[in-house]
């Protein structure tokens, strides 16, 4: 296959440049010839030929000189393209010039009518391009994926659509054939790329896959959220066509991706692909040219923030954990080295006071990204001390030293667990919003929390968990039936903090919109469909303090969405350090199984322990 495809692209690079010469001489060859015989009304006996020849030869040499000063025939332009139309433009001026003072000066009109290069140079431009359009298609043809291909259609006619359709036919050994596209556009009813033509919406899927042959879909919309992903995946795999997607915008535009990057969908695209358009100037004015520490850079979400904050010029960014493996892995990821020896590493832990205070002092940040927590719900449930030290008093502790050296921007990482907290993990993730705006009110600054859901791939999260369990033969275990959560990859939260940073106001807290919810039994029978086997899923019940559905918005908080469509704005009650006890905390914590608004009767609507075989979904 790969010879055969060399054979064919070797013979067109050595010939280009002499079929375009050949064209235009045919070209101008005729189109004199026929101007002359309009001229004469077609009375061939008028025309003088052995001046015809003449000029024609004279406008042939004028032609090649001018094609070669202006690279047209010295393979700088694409065959057909707009810019080699520009070149050719000029070669023909530049060449029906002399040829009409040739006309006037020499035949003097006898011999040759003045008017007849004026009617030769049009003639002779149209068949020029129509030669190289012929040639192009030929290119084209010769391009195309071989039948081995399987048989595509792309969902989405726009600008990602079309140039992938353009890319794939012009790549011999490409995965695709595209033979056309789904667009639920009516203003892209019409539309039609290299002879690949929209032939429906999604709804008309089946009757087009039968139409043409189809058993892959290609999803390029850029931004596709996951609903939009689900829709489509279901409506494919009931009729048992693959499904692809390329790559979100934000991704493409950032270089991370290109539009060629099409690969198989995946469930993190069908729970959690977030398109986000950044607003790039508004977080680099407060980011650019800054010393940025981000506690916790160790983890999920302070590793990437760290990686994603390195593309807005900070002047000094700062990365503090407790664990100096996981600061070697971030240091890997943006630096291409783990030497552990440069001050952009440090080693501390947010319950230690003084520590962070003498480091604050040192280094001195000016934008504080708070990423350190301990966040797994049922850990905490055990052991609630620990998540007073780290969520509550370590969080008071790196407010305590930002205020110290005056940071100018704190963006504290909370959970949709602090709306309606139900949890240890979502009370004291509430009482750490409640600092933050303490201390904005304090500093003046802007001081304000960020609030999303779960996050995918985060070390210990569900999908991580699910694979594990289906990679083992199973079951998967599940607390309950109905429960449903909101999700989001790694880069898109971080993408979201970023912003929210940029437009947060002081003492609020920011929550990102994260879509409607995801049943966690779909996304585990999704899993399974995909993985082949034969996996039995438990029930276990909700686990303490666990709820069945998660708010992002507390039941007195407003969504208020002044600067970005994906981020509401509320208010939380401050809490001072005063005000702050350990015995109050732990004392709201037993209060928690008669507080019905905090919705502690989920915790027992489910048996102990069900299990059913798998029904495919």
């Amino acid at each position: 296959m790969t010879g055969a495809v060399k054979e064919q692209r070797v013979p067109a690079k050595k010939t280009s440049s002499w079929m375009l010469i050949a064209v235009d001489v045919i070209a101008w060859t005729l189109a004199i010839l026929a101007a002359l015989a309009l001229r004469f009304d077609f009375n061939l006996n008028l025309i003088q030929f052995n001046w015809a020849f003449v000029l024609i030869a004279a406008t042939i040499g004028l032609q090649f000189i001018a094609g070669w000063v202006t690279w047209l025939y010295r393979k700088r332009f694409a065959v057909g393209s707009f810019d080699e139309a520009k070149a050719l433009v000029i070669c023909v001026t530049l060449a029906v010039l002399p040829t009409l003072l040739f006309t006037i000066y020499v035949t003097k009109g006898q011999a040759i009518p003045r008017s007849t290069m004026f009617i030769a140079a049009p003639l002779a431009f149209v068949a020029m391009g129509l030669g190289r359009y012929i040639l192009r298609l030929r290119e084209e043809h010769q391009l195309r994926p071989g039948k081995e291909a399987p048989r595509t259609l792309i969902y989405g006619a726009g600008y990602a659509g079309s140039t992938t359709v353009r890319r794939l036919l012009t790549d011999p050994v490409a995965a695709y054939l595209p033979v056309g596209f789904l667009d639920d556009s009516p203003s892209q009813r019409n539309r039609e790329v290299r002879g690949v033509r929209v032939l429906g919406g999604l709804k008309d899927l089946e009757q087009v896959s039968e139409r043409t042959g189809a058993t892959h879909l290609i999803v390029c919309i850029g931004d596709a959220d996951s609903a939009l992903l689900r829709r489509v995946n279901d409506k494919a795999a009931a009729i048992g066509m693959k499904v692809s997607v390329m790559p979100p915008l934000e991704q493409i535009f950032s270089g991370k991706h290109a539009l060629s990057d099409i690969r198989e969908i995946s469930i993190e695209d069908l729970i959690g692909r977030y398109p986000v358009r950044l607003n790039q100037d508004s977080i680099a004015t407060y980011i650019d040219g800054k010393r940025v520490l981000v506690t916790g850079a160790g983890g999920s979400i302070g590793s990437e923030l760290c990686r994603q904050l390195t593309e807005f010029g900070p002047k000094e960014l700062i990365l503090l954990d407790r664990d100096e493996t996981a600061l070697q892995q971030t240091q890997i990821s943006i630096r291409g080295n783990g030497l552990l020896s440069t001050r952009e590493v440090v080693l501390a832990d947010i319950r230690d006071e003084e520590t962070l205070i003498r480091i604050f002092e040192d280094r001195r940040p000016q934008v504080v990204f708070h990423a350190a927590a301990l966040k797994h719900l049922p850990m905490l449930e055990q052991y609630p001390d620990e998540a007073w030290k780290t969520n509550v008093i370590g969080t008071l502790n790196v407010l305590t030293a930002a205020q110290k050296v005056d940071v100018e921007t704190f963006i504290n990482i909370s959970t949709d667990k602090a709306a309606n907290p139900t949890s240890v993990l979502g009370h004291s993730k509430r009482v750490a919003e409640k600092l933050t705006a303490w201390m904005a009110e304090e500093t003046g600054h802007r001081y304000l929390s960020v609030r999303f859901g779960n996050v995918i791939g985060s070390r210990g999260s569900m999908l991580p968990t699910f694979r594990k369990l289906i990679k083992a033969g199973g079951p998967i275990t599940i607390t309950h039936p109905e429960v449903t959560r909101f999700f989001m990859t790694i880069p898109e939260a971080c993408q979201l903090v970023m912003q929210a940073g940029a437009h947060g106001r002081p003492g609020e807290v920011l929550i990102l919109d994260m879509g409607e919810p995801v049943k966690i039994i779909d996304i585990a029978r999704r899993m399974i469909a995909e993985s082949g086997q034969d996996i039995k899923i438990i029930y276990t019940g909700l686990r303490p303090g666990e709820k069945l559905h998660e708010d992002l918005i507390g039941s007195n908080e407003q969504d208020d969405r002044p600067f970005h469509p994906k981020i509401s704005h509320a208010r939380v009650d401050t809490l001072s350090r005063d005000r702050l006890s350990r015995d109050g905390w732990f004392a709201r914590l037993s209060e928690r199984e008669s507080d019905v608004s905090l919705g502690a009767g989920d915790a027992r609507i489910t048996p102990i322990t069900t299990s059913i075989p798998v029904i495919d979904s």
